[in-house]
């Protein structure tokens, strides 16, 4: 999608530092950061929820989810983490997805209480 921020970073066109990057996924630092280590999982291929997910996009988000985990070193996850995704609905943004690109929040590195809203 040509205005979409994630699409643009992946292509290079927005300066980014991946920690971590394969054929179908990238992971960087959040810029607005709500955790000592904040970082965001974005799959290449754009798609904006799980609503619109197709079969092999729905593959590389289970892939997504299997490689966090294993990279707990590089993204200091040794404590534990935290994953969210925030969607947009049908007819509202009650859960305040910014970037209508489907992407996980990864957060770490601090002791987190549970207030999702």
């Amino acid at each position: 999608m040509e205005n979409c921020v994630f699409c643009k970073i992946i292509k290079g066109e927005i300066p980014s530092k991946f920690l971590y990057e394969d054929d179908d996924f990238v992971i960087f630092s959040d810029l607005n950061p709500r955790a000592k280590y904040h970082y965001l999982a974005v799959p290449k291929q754009h798609f904006a929820t799980l609503n619109e997910m197709n079969s092999k996009q729905a593959e590389i988000v289970a892939k997504i989810l299997k490689k966090i985990p294993e990279l707990k070193d590089v993204l200091h996850l040794e404590n534990g983490f935290r994953l969210v995704i925030n969607q947009k609905g049908e007819t509202g943004n009650d859960a305040s997805q910014e970037v209508p690109h489907l992407h996980i929040h990864i957060l770490a590195g601090q002791k987190m209480s549970w207030n999702p809203a």
